[in-house]
């Protein structure tokens, strides 16, 4: 049974249940983990070829996830401590060097909260390029160069977001493109618990189901970053995992849903909070890894 997912982790842990529940040893696919502190999970999937791209449905590339359980109601010891990681993780995909520019790019409809991750993260982030213009400077070794934009979406702009970053991308030129989106899943407890990072880029409006043209290396010519949470399940992804243990037919359930079910994206009813937070979050552990001379983790 086929299940919507944009979060690696999931896609392998498909995996290991199609195989009766023992872990697969995926050709080309290599996996690690690491605990940071207050139970802060990492796992770390490397796809290095095209064997591995197959089976796992994903491009060549590093996917992460980072996992804390009950952050939302946590004490901001546990939120610290995902910062940490974050900051951590991040920092291996964008090094810090004095001459670095980024640009940082807010995916998302800000007025549809499952949708406002990107937009809220964004607003949060430290822009710094128009210092560098002002005083003429080339580097720093506190902060890098940074701007951001958010293109909102094509039902409100009349334009693609590829479109809008592909000019600010020739603006700024920069090295690197951190992108921030909602994301969906298929368990609905990591609505509130993960995060994603990768270095193979991102579809805007993946999470929601209205996929636009991809943001990857090859399109924008410079090395996308995208850093995502789910907000969102699939309705019919939520019902087929919850009552798989009671289908007698299951393909037969999921043919009668495609037939008959309205396709509907859902999500929980604390999702304000967990905009909210995770905005932060991200918005931290970005301005750590990009800024390191005026932001600690």
């Amino acid at each position: 049974m086929d299940f919507r997912t944009d979060l690696a982790i999931e896609s392998k842990e498909m995996l290991d249940e199609n195989n009766k529940g023992k872990k697969v040893e995926i050709p080309e696919v290599e996996v690690d983990e690491d605990q940071y502190e207050q139970g802060v999970k990492v796992t770390r999937i490397r796809v290095t070829g095209e064997t591995g791209s197959r089976i796992m449905g994903k491009p060549l590339g590093n996917y992460i996830t980072i996992e804390v359980r009950d952050l939302i109601e946590g004490e901001e010891e546990v939120k610290t401590a995902v910062v940490r990681a974050l900051t951590n993780e991040l920092s291996k995909l964008v090094k810090f060097h004095s001459k670095l520019k980024v640009l940082v790019i807010g995916l998302g409809n800000g007025m549809v909260t499952p949708d406002s991750l990107g937009p809220a993260t964004v607003s949060k982030v430290k822009v710094t390029r128009h210092m560098f213009i002002i005083t003429g400077a080339e580097e720093d070794d506190d902060v890098g160069c940074v701007s951001a934009l958010i293109p909102g979406v094509m039902y409100t702009t009349g334009m693609e977001s590829s479109e809008l970053i592909r000019g600010a991308v020739d603006i700024t030129k920069p090295e690197v493109v951190i992108a921030v989106d909602a994301l969906a899943a298929r368990n609905a407890e990591r609505i509130s618990s993960t995060i994603q990072i990768t270095d193979t880029g991102i579809s805007p409006g993946a999470g929601t189901g209205n996929m636009r043209k991809d943001l990857t290396e090859k399109s924008l010519g410079t090395k996308v970053v995208a850093i995502g949470v789910p907000t969102v399940i699939d309705s019919k992804t939520l019902i087929l995992d919850n009552l798989a243990g009671y289908l007698k037919k299951p393909k037969e359930a999921e043919k009668h849903l495609e037939k008959n079910g309205e396709p509907m994206i859902v999500t929980t009813t604390d999702i304000d909070q967990i905009i909210a937070d995770f905005s932060d979050i991200i918005a931290n552990g970005i301005n750590n890894t990009l800024h390191p001379g005026i932001y600690s983790s």
